[in-house]
């Protein structure tokens, strides 16, 4: 397990003054490799004994240790794909490479289970259930995910709207956003600006921003009421769909029986309209 993901499961249990160096951490790694304990106090805005402290918080011995493991993590950076080839690699001899495929997987899962705060499950469901509009935003690896759950959870609500950059006039569209609007924006690394200008446009017409991304610390966090941190190996984003999927197909559960009478009155009127042959192919 890397240093991102050690600070990811144990973010909320640091002080405040712990929490700055995580995040000086997540976003300065290399003066992290260069600079000692006091002069990363300093740019983080805290003392030296914080760092210090952060290290302890972290299960390390002190500095030293971490430093030594940045700079391991730096020179042995991959990118997303050659992590998530790398990986699998070790599997390609051995019998049932699919099941350790998708064992690991399941695994995902379970870490991205305990990340998720209950109270903050059950108020993005009120706020999804309670909001006017719904827009979902998303692009590059995470369109998939965000075009399955705006259908999907338009099936459950009405007035669900998947944003698309290369059809949509985006300003427009988030100038019909208010304080009855809510935007659910899938930022991954490697954090894309557009969606992030999205959230933060969208912020500013008064609409309320769930984030979902990989880590309490990604940049979504500026512009998010609230921001759920989907547990993914290293950082291979491939890797991290199967949770990314199950986490917001939680969020579908959990708006369908929320209001069970509006769901059931979608789904009578989708399956009306679903039995229309002319729809479908038919042998009769």
């Amino acid at each position: 397990m890397n240093i991102q993901d050690i600070i990811q499961q144990k973010y909320n249990q640091l002080s405040k003054g712990q929490q700055k160096v995580a995040k000086y951490l997540i976003e300065n790694p290399k003066d992290f490799a260069v600079k000692n304990a006091q002069e990363i106090g300093f740019q983080a805005g805290v003392s030296e004994s914080t760092v210090i402290r952060f290290c302890y918080a972290i299960q390390l011995s002190g500095f030293s240790e971490l430093q030594k493991i940045i700079r391991k993590q730096l020179l042995f950076k991959e990118s997303s794909l050659g992590q998530f080839f790398s990986e699998k690699l070790e599997w390609v001899d051995k019998p049932h490479f699919f099941a350790k495929v998708m064992e690991r997987d399941r695994k995902h899962i379970q870490d991205t289970i305990k990340t998720i705060s209950e109270n903050d499950f059950e108020l993005a469901i009120e706020k999804l259930t309670q909001a006017e509009h719904v827009f979902v935003s998303g692009l590059r690896t995470s369109f998939t995910a965000a075009h399955w759950f705006a259908f999907t959870l338009g099936l459950a609500r009405e007035n669900v709207k998947l944003i698309r950059k290369e059809t949509d006039d985006i300003f427009s569209t988030i100038a019909s956003m208010n304080e009855n609007s809510l935007l659910v924006s899938i930022s991954f690394h490697r954090y894309l600006k557009e969606t992030l200008k999205v959230a933060e446009m969208a912020k500013e017409q008064g609409a309320y921003v769930i984030g979902i991304t990989d880590s309490p610390l990604a940049p979504i966090r500026e512009f998010a009421e609230l921001v759920f941190p989907i547990y993914r190996s290293n950082r291979s984003t491939i890797d991290a769909a199967p949770a990314l999927m199950s986490f917001i197909n939680a969020l579908v559960a959990g708006v369908t029986v929320r209001n069970p009478d509006r769901f059931k009155k979608r789904k009578e009127n989708y399956e009306k309209l679903n039995g229309e042959s002319f729809f479908y192919y038919s042998d009769s």
